[in-house]
Parts: C-alpha cells; sequence; structure tokens
C-alpha cells in the first residue's frame, strides 16, 4: 500500500511542497492509522508497538527501532464488540476490543496498557483475550503525582517497561539511542507547539480538524517521516502569512483518549467560532512536555510523566498543588478566548468526576462554558448546533455588554 506520506516525501522537492498538500498527509495517516503501520512495516520489516493513552513513552519503543504508535479509536460501527463489553464503557474502549475481536490489530507485534481508569483496566483484559498471540505489556503509573516516592515509583515503572520491551525484542535499548530517540520526539513537540502559538496569535490559519489530523498523526507516524513534514509545514506557513481569521475566540477542553469527532468540530466552526486553544490529548495535552535531553534516559522520562502534569493537569491523576480548572482560566487569558467549550466522552468517570470543579469555577469567575457530551455512536448534529449557536450569542452579548 502506497500512502500520500510515503508519496510526497519520495517524490517531491522541498521547496515544491505546499500547505495543503501536506496537511493531506497528516490526514491520511490519521484517518488511515492500521493502514500507516502495516505500509511501515512492509517498508521496513520493522516491529509495531501499539500503546494505549496517555502516558506511554513512545522514546522507548522508537530507541529500539520499532514503530511505536497510539491506538486510535475507530469510526466505523461497533459490532463483534458488543458482547465483549459492557455498553457503559465509553465510546474509546469499546471501539478497541471491537477492533481486537475483528483482527485489525494483527498488524501489532505488542501493545502496552497502562492503568488510567477501571474501563481501559477491563479493555486491556477483553483485547488480551481476543489477542492471544500479540505480545501485552501492563505497566503501572503512580497516579498521586505529589508523594515523596512518586518519582522513584516512576523510575522503577518505565525501568520495567524498557526491560519488557528488551526481553520482547531480544536485544538492548542502549542510552544513545533513548537520547537520539528524544531529541527527535521533542523537536516534534516543539514545531507543533508553535504551530500552537502561531494559531493563537493569527499568524497561522487552522481549523480545528487541520490541527487534531496534524497531532494525531504525529501519534501514528515515523517521527522521522513526521519532523521532515512539519519542517516543510512551518517553512511554507511561515513564508506565506494568512490573514487572521474572525470569529468568536474559543478553547476547547476535554476528550483524554480519543480524538473528537470530525463533524463536531466543523460544526463548532461553523457556528462561527475558532477555536484559538485546547487541552485535548489529540491537542496541546500530547504536545506540551519535553524529555530532559542529559542524564539518565529513564529518570529523564519519569521527570517529563511528573513535569506534564503541572503543564497540562489531568483529572486522571492527584496532585495537591495543581488544578485544571485554573489551568484552563489561565490558558483561555492567554489565548484571548471568550469561551469555553467541554467535550466529554460519554461514561468518561475521570471527567465526570472533575467536571463539577470546572462548572464551579467558571462560574465563579463569570466565564461562560458549555457542555457536549459526545459518544462513539452518531450524535444529533443539528440539536448541538442549537445548542452552540445559542451559546455563542450569549458570549457575543456579554463581550458587548
Amino acid at each position: 500500500m502506497r500512502l500520500l506520506a510515503t508519496l510526497v516525501l519520495e517524490a517531491k522537492p522541498e521547496e515544491d511542497v505546499n500547505k495543503q498538500e501536506i496537511l493531506a498527509v497528516f490526514e491520511d495517516a490519521a484517518s488511515r492509522p492500521l493502514a500507516y503501520a502495516q505500509a511501515w512495516k512492509d517498508r521496513t520489516g520493522g516491529k509495531v508497538v501499539g500503546s494505549f493513552p496517555m502516558n506511554f513513552p513512545g522514546e522507548i519503543a522508537h530507541a529500539a527501532g520499532t514503530l511505536p504508535m497510539i491506538l486510535q479509536e475507530s469510526d466505523d460501527a461497533i459490532t463483534l464488540g458488543h458482547g465483549l463489553l459492557f455498553p457503559f464503557y465509553c465510546g474509546y474502549t469499546r471501539s478497541m476490543v471491537d477492533q481486537a475481536a475483528r483482527q485489525e490489530f494483527n498488524v501489532l507485534d505488542a501493545i502496552m496498557f497502562g492503568d488510567h481508569c477501571v474501563q481501559l483496566l477491563g479493555m486491556a483484559d477483553a483485547i488480551r483475550m481476543q489477542l492471544p498471540d500479540t505480545k501485552v505489556i501492563f505497566f503501572q503509573l503512580i497516579s498521586s503525582m505529589c508523594d515523596p516516592w512518586t518519582f522513584g515509583r516512576a523510575v522503577e515503572s518505565f525501568e520495567v517497561l524498557k526491560n519488557e520491551l528488551e526481553e520482547f525484542l531480544g536485544s538492548k535499548i542502549s542510552d544513545e539511542a533513548m537520547h537520539e530517540s528524544t531529541k527527535i520526539f521533542n523537536r516534534n513537540r516543539q514545531m507543533i507547539r508553535k504551530l500552537y502559538e502561531m494559531r493563537k496569535s493569527g499568524a497561522v490559519s487552522l481549523s480545528a480538524v487541520e490541527m487534531q489530523h496534524i497531532v494525531k498523526s504525529s501519534m501514528i507516524m515515523d517521527k522521522v517521516d513526521h519532523n521532515k513534514l512539519l519542517e516543510q509545514f512551518m517553512a511554507y506557513v511561515e513564508a506565506n502569512p494568512e490573514p487572521e481569521p474572525k470569529g468568536i475566540r474559543l478553547h476547547l477542553s476535554g476528550h483524554f483518549c480519543q480524538a473528537p469527532k470530525r463533524e463536531v468540530l466543523d460544526m463548532i466552526e461553523d457556528c462561527g467560532a475558532i477555536i484559538v486553544g485546547d487541552d485535548l490529548y489529540h491537542g496541546f495535552r500530547y504536545i506540551s512536555t519535553d524529555v530532559d535531553e542529559a542524564g539518565k534516559p529513564v529518570e529523564a522520562l519519569a521527570k517529563w510523566y511528573m513535569e506534564r502534569n503541572t503543564g497540562v493537569p489531568c483529572p486522571t491523576r492527584v496532585q495537591n498543588d495543581v488544578d485544571w480548572d485554573s489551568f484552563l482560566l489561565k490558558a483561555m487569558e492567554q489565548e484571548k478566548a471568550a469561551g469555553m467549550i467541554v467535550l466529554m466522552a460519554k461514561f468518561c468517570e475521570p471527567h465526570m468526576y472533575y467536571y463539577p470543579e470546572v462548572k464551579e469555577a467558571f462560574e465563579k469567575k463569570g466565564v461562560p462554558h458549555l457542555l457536549i457530551e459526545t459518544e462513539h455512536e452518531s450524535m444529533a448534529i443539528e440539536g448541538l448546533k442549537t445548542r452552540v449557536e445559542t451559546f455563542l450569542e450569549i458570549v457575543k452579548r456579554r463581550q458587548a455588554a
């Protein structure tokens, strides 16, 4: 299979590639992640290591010469998976089990599981049963972020993960390879963060869907190839400034595991909003924090794990000196956002538990926000559109007042 990424990287000199062509590459990889993995595997003969959100350090798997990719919710309707998980599990977990039951994960040589919520644990057990020949590695990261033993426990967890990968691959992962992979991953995060800054300032026009494709493809593609395309993309947008988009500036929040559906993002912007910032997992949350390139690599990853919760707080972690609601209010102030839309995946327990604190903080400050519950199955877009239009009218009246 020939993907757009391969065609663009091989066929066109850097100066001939434009913004839309590269965005099409990112969209292609984001829309067909398993097809990309199979094409990469056919081309390189390497192994593919799938992982689940949100704290898997892809640098370890990359340093081992594999393709680390974060497994994505499918757009397909859930069929076989209905009989394997409770219907009150979130759409992401049910979609993962459904893909495993349909043997769509056969391209994967190993899967890394984490412990971010009870539903992910149930999903892990169901997938183990569906893929008995696929190596499954489970790593548990301490969720209490401010205890004196947190750093040491995180180091231990990443050491165990590294050792299991080495045992599975039959070779050692050197510190030199880890350092090199860290530089590649940091470069990727830094370029995407620069795009966020450019979008916030109006220096580049990128829709919510386009930004999601950039981040989502980074979760899937070989980081070296993704960096090459990002460098071409950055050069193009910096050399070809666009008019600043007009609309009501909004921040998007939520969705910790799966990407928001395209039709929801398009609908919000079609109503007259422009998204100037987010803390979505398929957004700023994923690329918020770099790994220290000096010192011992595993310790640097443990430090990264702790610092990223300070950079963008997560309700699956516990940290006394960090508040997600305070982060959101500060981020909106920096973005000059007039309101926030919260995208809550249906049955996402960590988000449901924390949302009342966000709601209380925003109401206390008089900052308008709208909660939209999303689900894997089809949603009533026209009904949601009416709610978003009403919300934006409220925001405009508050701005006028």
